[in-house]
């Protein structure tokens, strides 16, 4: 709010701003909080008296008192505060605009008081632009030349007055250009760009490309940063970036060859592809190595990315944090750059983008600093900003974390490779995000297939009597005297021949041939449908999970084993110490075997991170996995003290997201293959807000690019009254995605198993995705046990047979995965039904076809067999496993469940229990 006294200490000084009055308030609220954070020009005028005289007449520049120069002053400092706050608003960093712009209310001197008759006068400056005094043409000419050429900075936001006084002072100073060499290299980057789309346009006339083509500064931006990071020593760069210029940055960026870039237009076939059915070529990653002109290098990774645009952000972070996390403790903090190239619209409207910018200061997520940049082609597909966006920049989100935004006008290489440099430098000494707003346009629809001139007439008239970037800035060397003419076009016609051998190569290549031994759509086994330990290319390895009794022993000791003086509040205590008894007792509860699973897993060596939103405590309050003290807040994470040989644990409670939290543990584990990553959801239905990381990376990357991320979901599941929400995690849809053994699906019911489990997607290196459906009510259910002997023996089991009934006397079996067994299992023992089987499917997905059927093969031929399950019918399980029970039974498979419904669950709890009374009772009929 506005201070009275500020809006009268201006007035008595014979300041009255007018529109500009904001001003004024905002250096008084910055003075009040730290003085030391505006310029000496205001801390002498907020220390004068504030009501010392009556306002009087402005004197002449030379007969001021010292109030009235201090109050002179700072009308020059409030204009210069305002350009700094507001001049990119007159910057001419569109190369599709006019310029100069038409000029902006508060930016204009009379707005300050300030007139023609002052142009020439002398004001005390305090360091402004390397002065102590300048005349306000100077200040006027200063300010223009910083904030109003082709960049412009957005940067006051920021609240730290040391991070704003670090740009000032690099916006703030005399640039000159760059030498011959980086002269010459930014051409050369130009030219390749610019070479590679009209050659790709020429030869592959009618192909989508995406092509870059009036963004190809965006190579010189990605060159100056990559420089910039084999200077300051960094290892690797990630960079995530959507569909437009990517073939481009593949080749001119990441080193792929041509040839096979060529070759994927050519659709040639390539013998070592592991890439299965595949993807488009503008979906592709890559790596490479860059290298700089005096042998330095840098390894350089482009994240395979689908047509949903940003989620490809958070997946590189994990990437990223994963690398970094790798690397911790040999010397270099943060050793990975990420860079992140966006659309405009969708940086603007692609909600995972504010997620992901959230992430960035999180301890579970920080990387050091993004360098986010956006080609902004000033429209999306067919959608003006006007339409696209309520902001004024497509930027804007990007102000919630207090990341400086640079516009730079695409058509000036020379300025976007200094702001590149100057985004590298505040990344590396902030370790926060920056975002370069790269303005520039497309030559090109949407794709080269689209006529953008039905849409955007205007526009694209301009675009098309609009020189390349390329040439424009030949122009002006040619023009300047640093090149001749030959030498611009002696290396465009060197550039061609290298892309025209490339391309003769190419057409040499056999054609792709059809792929033999597809799954065809009615085999529902099919190739890859790999039943459970069935020899065969995906079937799952034999190994050990069991542990001994000294291990279980040591991780179940450091549940109590507390520092000294350390009070664990009086609700967690009992919890622990009746997890140290179960040794004892011999009845280990589901929270205990998850943390005898993680706590043996770190003893081998293998590293372990939870994330999920209050994963450390657990949705439930079962977990624990971090202790607060109950009088200090101090924070104790017992898993993480079992020795200096243990792997790493890393809990952490994300954010409130799912899918930049979800896309981000898959990056993790894709480049942190022997980590377990789990990604525990608070209720399973919540994944539905991720549902796009589980369609396009955790069912299909293998398939697409052959890309394995062993991430493991935990998602709580279980109708128990609680409403349509909080109920089901949407078994039918995992299980849907579910073929070619591309995953794992489990709803265990027993402690042991879910133990079992969990170390076996540690240590059997198959590397897929493992989701699991894990219970609520069940987490403390007293019949939800397992003795001591089930985790020092055995291992995961897919199918658990029914050890209780009489195979002979059996008329009847039920099958069944997940909670519902107890209520079976209850009703069999009050009713005395000992006629009735029930066996627990534990892994749904590869379904354990041959386990089953050796069940099965126990019991009478003429029993009948029925799938038992609480979700409503066209949801749950049934829909998948229905034919899969037909192979073994070789007879129709009746399904008890609730009837068909739109919704997973009722509203009223009264009516959940009649329905799960009524349910488990006509699987007895």
């Amino acid at each position: 709010m506005t201070s009275q006294s500020d809006t009268a200490r201006a007035a008595v000084h014979g300041l009255d701003f007018g529109l500009n009055q904001w001003v004024v308030d905002e250096q008084r609220q910055r003075f009040l909080h730290d003085p030391g954070s505006v310029d000496e020009t205001w801390r002498d005028f907020f220390a004068l008296p504030s009501a010392a005289t009556v306002p009087t007449p402005r004197a002449a520049p030379g007969h001021r008192d010292s109030a009235g120069a201090a109050a002179e002053a700072v009308r020059v400092a409030a204009l210069v505060h305002a350009y700094r706050v507001r001049g990119h608003l007159m910057a001419d960093t569109n190369p599709l605009a006019p310029w100069p712009a038409t000029a902006h209310p508060e930016l204009d001197p009379a707005a300050f008081g300030l007139h023609d008759a002052d142009r020439t006068a002398e004001f005390p400056v305090a360091g402004f632009a390397g002065h102590t005094t300048m005349t306000l043409d100077e200040v006027l000419g200063a300010l223009r030349e910083f904030y109003c050429r082709t960049t412009g900075f957005e940067y006051m936001h920021i609240q730290d007055s040391g991070e704003r006084r670090w740009i000032q002072q690099r916006v703030e100073s005399a640039q000159g250009r760059p030498d011959r060499a980086r002269q010459l290299r930014i051409l050369y980057r130009l030219g390749v760009a610019e070479a590679f789309e009209t050659f790709l346009q020429t030869k592959y006339v009618g192909h989508k490309r995406y092509s870059l083509e009036g963004g190809e500064s965006a190579v010189v931006l990605l060159d100056a940063l990559l420089l910039r990071a084999i200077e300051d020593g960094v290892a690797e760069a990630v960079i995530a970036m959507a569909h437009r210029g990517r073939l481009n940055v593949l080749a001119n960026i990441i080193g792929k060859s041509y040839a096979q870039i060529f070759g994927e237009f050519e659709d040639a076939e390539d013998p070592g592809s592991v890439q299965g059915s595949g993807d488009v070529k503008y979906h592709l990653g890559a790596e490479g190595t860059y290298h700089d002109l005096h042998g330095g290098t840098i390894a350089v990774s482009v994240v395979a990315n689908p047509s949903h645009l940003e989620v490809v952000g958070p997946v590189a972070q994990g990437v990223v944090r994963a690398k970094q996390d790798l690397a911790a403790g040999h010397g270099t903090a943060f050793p990975v750059l990420p860079v992140v190239v966006h659309g405009d619209a969708a940086f603007a409207g692609q909600g995972v983008v504010a997620e992901t910018l959230n992430m960035s200061q999180l301890p579970g997520y920080r990387t050091g600093g993004t360098v986010h940049v956006v080609v902004n082609n000033q429209v999306g597909f067919t959608t003006l900003p006007a339409n696209g966006r309520s902001s004024t920049y497509a930027t804007d989100v990007a102000r919630m974390v207090e990341a400086p935004v640079f516009h730079v006008n695409g058509d000036d290489p020379e300025a976007v490779d200094r702001v590149a440099r100057l985004a590298f430098d505040y990344r590396r000494t902030f370790r926060k995000d920056v975002v370069i707003d790269l303005v520039c346009y497309r030559r090109h629809g949407h794709s080269e297939v689209d006529d953008p001139s039905v849409t955007q007439p205007v526009m694209y008239d301009r675009i098309d009597a609009r020189a390349s970037v390329r040439a424009l800035y030949a122009e002006a060397l040619v023009g300047r005297g640093d090149l001749t003419e030959e030498q611009v076009q002696g290396a465009r016609h060197a550039y061609r021949e290298h892309l025209e051998q490339a391309f003769t190569e190419t057409r040499g290549l056999p054609a792709a041939e059809p792929a033999e031994g597809l799954p065809v759509a009615a085999d529902l086994s099919g190739a890859g449908d790999v039943p459970g330990t069935d020899a065969g290319p995906g079937a799952a390895r034999r190994t050990s999970t069991a542990i001994d009794e000294p291990t279980a022993r040591r991780v179940i000791a450091s549940q109590t084993d507390l520092p000294p003086g350390f009070t664990v509040h009086p609700r967690v205590l009992p919890q622990l110490q009746r997890r140290a008894a179960v040794l004892g007792t011999g009845s280990v509860d589901w929270a205990t075997a998850e943390t005898l699973a993680i706590g043996s897993l770190l003893l081998q060596g293998v590293p372990v991170r939870l994330a999920g939103q209050d994963s450390r405590r657990g949705t439930f309050g079962q977990r624990h996995a971090a202790l607060i003290d109950r009088h200090t807040g101090a924070e104790y994470t017992p898993l993480k003290f079992l020795g200096p040989r243990a792997a790493s644990f890393t809990p952490y409670d994300s954010m409130l997201s799912e899918l930049a939290a979800l896309a981000f543990e898959y990056g993790y584990a894709l480049a942190r293959p022997e980590a377990l990553v789990l990604w525990e959801a608070q209720f399973g239905d919540f994944a539905n807000g991720a549902q796009t990381v589980v369609d396009e990376y955790i069912a299909s990357s293998e398939q697409k690019w052959g890309q394995r991320s062993a991430v493991t979901l935990l998602l709580p599941h279980g109708l128990e009254g609680q409403g349509p929400d909080h109920s089901s995690a949407r078994i039918e849809r995992f299980l849907q995605l579910c073929a070619q053994d591309n995953m794992t699906v489990a709803m265990p019911t027993l402690p042991s198993n879910y133990f079992h489990l969990l170390r076996a997607q540690a240590l059997d290196g198959r590397g897929r995705p493992l989701v699991v459906f894990t219970p609520k009510s069940m987490l403390r259910s007293k019949a939800a046990v397992s003795a001591l002997a089930e985790f020092t023996t055995g291992g995961f089991r897919p199918v658990l047979p029914d050890d209780t009934a009489e195979p002979a006397r059996v008329t009847r079996v039920l099958l069944c995965s997940g909670k519902v067994f107890h209520d079976l299992d209850a009703h069999r023992r009050d009713s005395g039904a000992t006629d009735t089987a029930i066996i627990r499917v534990e892994r749904l997905y590869p379904f354990p076809e041959a386990e089953l059927t050796a069940e099965l093969a126990r019991f009478p031929a003429a029993a009948e067999v029925r799938w038992v399950q609480e979700e409503h019918e066209n949801q749950g399980a049934w829909s998948f496993v229905a034919p899969r029970l037909y192979r073994s039974t070789g007879r129709p498979v009746d399904c008890v469940s609730r009837p068909e419904a739109p919704a997973p669950a009722v509203g009223s709890a009264r009516r959940h229990a009649l329905e799960q009374q009524a349910l488990v009772a006509a699987a007895f009929r």
